[in-house]
């Protein structure tokens, strides 16, 4: 049900409702959602008064208002509201769909209780949606009252959709995805209690108080249950935004530790199951292979339902499901609007896709370690066990404890977790964990060859127990040639209750459907576990006993027709080629442009810096300059503060400084040199750029050292020890870098842009992520580099520590230079000036100095006496305080740096 906690919303007014049959609306709201070149999207935002509940609802349309177009009824996760699948309802609308999107009971800004897609009210709602949609003027009608209409939606979302087809005859046409067929089977699967995922929802459906919000209307309660006392107010007093009927449920099941009669006819009458009879629309099913909520059993029983029913059906593994992993959203989206345009547009053309596809990993992507997918297509869909091999294992009979209090259980899903690891099975990945004397296995013999199980195994046992009952947990594990490597494919289990067995009964056991390629050389090991974390198992302690039955075999579907598509030739055998002729003539162009740069001018060869006249605009930007016309110097033994606003063109600047930009004019010379792409005076340049990557294993030296021999200069160039001792590492060098904090990783990196001893030192925005003790040392390292004649230039947007380390400054903004000269000098330009004193003024000499001739004012504070003069001198102003015997023991400039850059940034370009 896409389970997630609700973030917290503003609580609506209580929508007391009427028993009234027709929708009636309330106030709505248009907005516009304009995407370059495509038609404005418009919204309407209305709530929609419905018996014991106001359900907010958005309308989407775009293009042509008096054009009639089908609608699309898009759901949401459990746990979310209508805003969660905005961006594919403007997306449907912009492609000719009216799109309704609506928060459910309970949910989002809709008032009411939840009550798990109840058919008398949540699937309610949506039957009154629709009659609003038939009578919208932009909905194509296929009759009087009945709109041409179409539902998606995920988890939730799905399957209101399948219950709302089942329900109302008007529905043409659905896509649910990751869903529920029987939720009861979903929450208490073979009689088993699924006690992690079952309270994680209705935890997350409890959140925040049952107040006014959610405060259900007294013709919504539904009648007890015989057998069972009805829930009061004060007994569903933890059950937040749930009806007290579901609330009364789960704390009983969760107390008793396994489902009783009536929860499993309480959700099944709230499931699909129910009015699977009557779902004869075309259907394409999405789920998920990640998913230890609703696996794809799930799908599988929807799909044969609604064939047998005669109406088309696809079907669609994607690669992640509730567990975690990739859900695939646009390419399913994308799907999902194809799904539409066929059977809602009547659109012959549109490509609906293969009646079977399923995503497969084939490989990793080195750019961000995802797991890289190809779709495997079946013109039919196989079903769980199409094409069974048999696989004999190893016989004998083996006996288990359940342990006191199922304590402690095997680990096999873990939602949010294991979906992610899922994707990687195939390499080895996994986190399921069995626990001696509480399993049986059963192995097969290594493969000669490889297999590709699609779907569920099955697998004939005969057990035993000592209390004529066992709660076992089924799985099938990839183990490696080693014989001690293994992974369970999606992180699955099938748990199964088995009664009246003191005496050994076979029975027949279905596996988790999962599809996973095995490598020749593997084995396949079938567990039989007493335990799992996701579920309840018997707190009383067990012995059991399992068997194999029969041939002692595991049949496992293998669907053959299902191939993995051609991933067409690799993309190197042509673009190495073409890379190659792109790479030389690069190297011919720089080389061209080496000989053509100016030769070095002896009369600068002692100057670390000078740029004249630089520009540089980037494509596109019309008449907008990142630099221009910037000109400044630096000298030896100057630390240079690079200042300026976002966007004044100071990472620009030091680009083309390192020369890994042109400029489009000016020059730039490093002692001397012009500077080119590849210059040989760059080896008299050290960088460091907002940070570097070390590997976290080794010590703070050896990244050092394999940093400068990656550089292929000679060892003795390096001056390791000197660029250490300025950046003050001490003992820390010996310790492998992930146990450095944020301070030594930064001076680790000035400590490796120092390698070499460069004669000038570029810093960008070295006290990122740095604590104020850390700032102060890295002031210190950058005032000692420059003390002995080498020149640091930094940029940085800490103008306090900017004003005590650096020397001078450079002032730029919108691209030009603003101002250039000692800090001293740019701060000292101000009216306001600092008198310290020996010993405080009384405040009637303050007034005497205020009335001084040129004087504008005179303001005691704790450093002294601020003076703001109007005409007068600062030399004046000391000869009048001397005349007045005030005890001053200097006089200076009272202006930050702040101060003084935004006066200098404040005005016109």
């Amino acid at each position: 049900m896409q389970i997630r906690i609700p973030r917290p919303r503003r609580r609506g007014r209580w929508l007391a409702g009427a028993a009234a049959l027709a929708v009636l609306a309330g106030a709505g709201t248009w907005t516009a959602v304009a995407d370059d070149d495509a038609p404005a999207v418009h919204r309407e935002d209305r709530v929609h008064r419905m018996p014991g509940a106001g359900i907010d609802t958005s309308y989407f349309t775009a293009g042509d208002a008096d054009r009639r177009r089908p609608a699309v009824l898009l759901g949401h996760g459990f746990g979310g509201s209508k805003d969660d699948v905005r961006a594919q309802a403007e997306q449907l609308a912009r492609d000719g769909y009216a799109v309704l999107t609506w928060s459910a009971r309970g949910f989002g800004a809709s008032t009411g209780r939840i009550g798990l897609n109840d058919p008398a009210h949540e699937v309610k709602d949506v039957t009154r949606l629709i009659d609003w949609l038939a009578k919208r003027p932009e909905v194509r009608l296929d009759s009087a009252g009945d709109p041409r209409v179409g539902m998606a939606g995920a988890s939730y979302g799905g399957a209101v959709a399948l219950l709302a087809a089942g329900h109302d005859r008007r529905v043409d046409a659905i896509a649910p995805s990751m869903t529920y067929w029987n939720l009861a089977d979903a929450l208490f699967p073979e009689g088993v209690f699924k006690k992690l995922w079952a309270g994680i929802f209705f935890t997350s459906g409890s959140a925040g108080p049952a107040g006014p919000r959610a405060a259900a209307d007294p013709a919504e309660r539904p009648p007890a249950t015989a057998g069972t006392p009805a829930a009061t107010p004060s007994d569903s007093a933890g059950c937040g935004r749930f009806t007290a009927e579901l609330c009364a449920m789960y704390e009983r099941v969760a107390v008793a530790g396994k489902p009783d009669a009536t929860a499993r006819t309480l959700l099944e009458a709230r499931s699909p199951v129910a009015v699977g009879a009557r779902i004869d629309v075309p259907a394409l099913i999405v789920q998920g292979q990640s998913d230890s909520l609703f696996p794809l059993s799930h799908a599988d029983a929807m799909a044969q339902r609604i064939k047998a029913n005669g109406a088309p059906v696809a079907v669609d593994w994607i690669s992640g499901g509730h567990d975690g992993g990739d859900t695939e959203d646009a390419r399913i989206e994308g799907r999902v609007t194809a799904w539409f345009d066929r059977h809602l547009k009547g659109d012959e053309s549109a490509g609906t896709g293969p009646a079977f596809r399923v995503s497969r990993t084939g490989g990793v992507d080195s750019s961000d370690g995802r797991a890289v997918l190809r779709g495997a297509h079946g013109d039919t869909y196989p079903g769980l066990h199409h094409g069974a091999v048999r696989v004999p294992l190893t016989a004998g009979e083996q006996s288990f404890s359940n342990p006191a209090g199922a304590n402690p259980p095997a680990i096999s899903s873990v939602p949010g977790v294991s979906g992610a690891l899922g994707q990687f099975s195939s390499f080895g990945v996994g986190i399921a964990t069995d626990f001696p004397g509480q399993h049986a296995r059963f192995d097969s013999r290594p493969f000669d060859r490889t297999l590709r199980i699609t779907g569920s195994p099955r697998v004939r046992v005969k057990v035993a127990s000592s209390t004529g009952e066992a709660v076992l947990f089924g799985k099938v594990y990839d183990v490696g040639p080693d014989g001690r490597s293994r992974v369970l494919p999606a992180q699955l289990v099938a748990p199964v209750r088995i009664t009246g067995i003191r005496e050994a009964r076979e029975v027949t056991l279905t596996l988790p459907a999962i599809d996973h390629r095995v490598d020749a050389g593997h084995r396949l090991r079938l567990v039989f576990s007493a335990t799992d974390l996701g579920h309840a198992s018997p707190a009383a302690p067990a012995r059991y006993t399992v068997g194999l039955a029969g041939a002692g075999e595991l049949a496992v579907p293998t669907a053959a027709a299902v191939r993995t598509q051609d991933s067409g030739m690799p993309w190197w055998t042509w673009a190495l080629p073409v890379g190659g002729v792109a790479v030389s003539g690069a190297l011919l162009l720089i080389g061209r442009r080496r000989a053509a740069a100016p030769a070095p001018d002896p009369e600068r060869a002692d100057v670390p810096l000078e740029i004249t006249g630089l520009t540089k605009r980037y494509a596109k930007a019309g008449d907008r300059y990142a630099v221009r016309d910037l000109s400044f110097r630096v000298e030896k033994g100057q630390v240079l503060g690079l200042l300026g606003p976002n966007g004044a063109g100071k990472t620009t600047t030091l680009r083309m400084l390192m020369g890994l930009i042109r400029p489009d004019d000016g020059e730039i010379r490093v002692f001397g040199h012009a500077i080119r792409p590849g210059a040989p005076v760059l080896s008299r340049v050290g960088a460091f750029v907002e940070g570097a990557g070390f590997l976290p294993h080794l010590s703070g030296r050896q990244n050092l050292e394999l940093y400068w021999q990656a550089t292929g200069r000679p060892a003795e160039d390096a001056h390791v020890e000197e660029a250490l001792e300025i950046a003050g590492l001490g003992e820390a060098l010996a310790r492998a870098v992930r146990t450095y904090s944020q301070g030594m990783r930064q001076r680790l990196a000035i400590a490796q842009a120092m390698l070499g001893l460069p004669d000038l030192l570029i810093l960008d925005e070295p006290t990122n992520g740095l604590d104020p003790p850390q700032i102060r040392e890295m002031r210190d390292v950058m005032i000692r580099y420059a003390a002995d004649g080498r020149t640091v230039i930094v940029s940085s947007h800490l103008l306090s520590e900017v004003e005590q380390s650096c020397t001078h400054l450079v002032v730029m903004d919108r691209g030009r230079l603003v101002q250039a000269g000692p800090v001293a000098e740019i701060t000292g330009e101000s009216d306001t000036v600092l008198v310290t004193l020996s010993a405080p003024v009384s405040e009637p000499l303050a007034d005497k100095i205020s009335a001084l001739p040129g004087v504008a004012s005179a303001l005691r504070t704790d450093d002294g006496l601020l003076v703001r003069l109007d005409g007068a001198t600062t030399t004046a102003l000391i000869g009048e305080l001397v005349r007045l015997d005030v005890p001053l023991t200097g006089v200076g400039p009272h202006r930050r740096l702040e101060d003084a850059f935004l006066t200098l940034i404040g005005g016109p370009a």
